[in-house]
């Protein structure tokens, strides 16, 4: 399939993008679909812009406040329901949608009975953990990195560990000094386009789940103008095999150096695991 200049499209023109880590936020929709349709649980809308759920358990509230610093969505699970989460992360407003939707989709699963089926002997059990799905995508580690990091095989996306000894309750009120990071850009590691933050006590299984859409070398969709400017010259774009350019669009395309000779960089393979493991939880706040 040939690789297209974004920049000799209409900015609403629907594409394939390639990696998924670069191809922008997208529109939400998935991630909205996985909580608004999940049975019992309610959905509030506040301020015009900024939509809550809860869990039919109330253990688990889900944010998506738009003017917030961080933006994006906030998951939180607490035992007690009125007591401190146990566990928080933050996906923050530019975090591809398949990686919180990959989350949000799998959280809704496994709930009902407290994750047993992501659990040893589960039926959605498979052992396998952001470690060896990272590894199966031949991301590397980088020697005597603090935090510990892994990046992938473009170099633009990474995947951290913090190291060392920090109080819970700090974890869980500053994203940044949460235990895992996802990120992505032009430099994921120290100036990231996104960023994904788990504290330590977040589920393997779900940790996982979105490590798993993080790293699937399978093109998403976008339009044009969801891309962000600074990765156009880092992915793939390639038109739907049904869709056709407009004639405006053709005529540019023609033009465009980029039609012809761009390099094919999707990784080669893809992750044939799913979601596993969990873990236990210890006790925090909202931010």
């Amino acid at each position: 399939m040939e690789n297209i200049d974004p920049d000799a499209l209409e900015p609403g023109t629907e594409v394939l993008v390639g990696p998924g880590y670069l191809a922008g936020p997208g529109n939400g929709r998935a991630v909205f679909d996985s909580l608004g349709n999940a049975e019992g649980w309610t959905k509030v809308v506040a301020f015009g812009t900024d939509t809550y759920y809860t869990s039919p358990c109330q253990r688990v509230r889900v944010a998506n406040a738009v003017k917030s610093h961080y933006g994006g969505w906030t998951i939180t699970f607490a035992e007690d329901p009125l007591g401190i989460p146990d566990w928080i992360v933050t996906f923050d407003r530019h975090t591809p949608d398949e990686v919180v939707a990959a989350f949000t989709a799998t959280l809704v699963q496994g709930l009902p009975n407290h994750f047993a089926d992501y659990l040893t002997g589960g039926k959605h059990y498979t052992g396998a953990s952001p470690a060896t799905v990272f590894g199966s995508h031949q991301w590397e580690a980088v020697p005597g990195s603090r935090p510990f990091h892994s990046v992938s095989p473009d170099g633009h996306a990474a995947y951290q560990m913090r190291v060392g000894w920090l109080h819970e309750y700090d974890e869980l009120l500053a994203p940044e000094k949460s235990m895992w990071r996802m990120s992505a850009g032009v430099d994921p590691v120290y100036a990231p386009s996104w960023q994904a933050y788990f504290s330590r006590y977040t589920p393997q299984h779900l940790l996982t789940a979105s490590a798993v859409a993080f790293t699937d070398p399978t093109f998403v969709g976008r339009a044009v103008h969801q891309i962000p400017e600074r990765h156009r010259s880092l992915v793939d774009v390639h038109l739907p095999e049904s869709a056709e350019p407009a004639p405006r669009t053709a005529a540019a395309l023609a033009r465009s150096s980029h039609a012809e000779g761009v390099p094919d960089r999707r990784p080669a393979t893809a992750v044939a695991s799913s979601p596993s493991l969990s873990h236990a939880a210890g006790s925090r706040r909202q931010r």
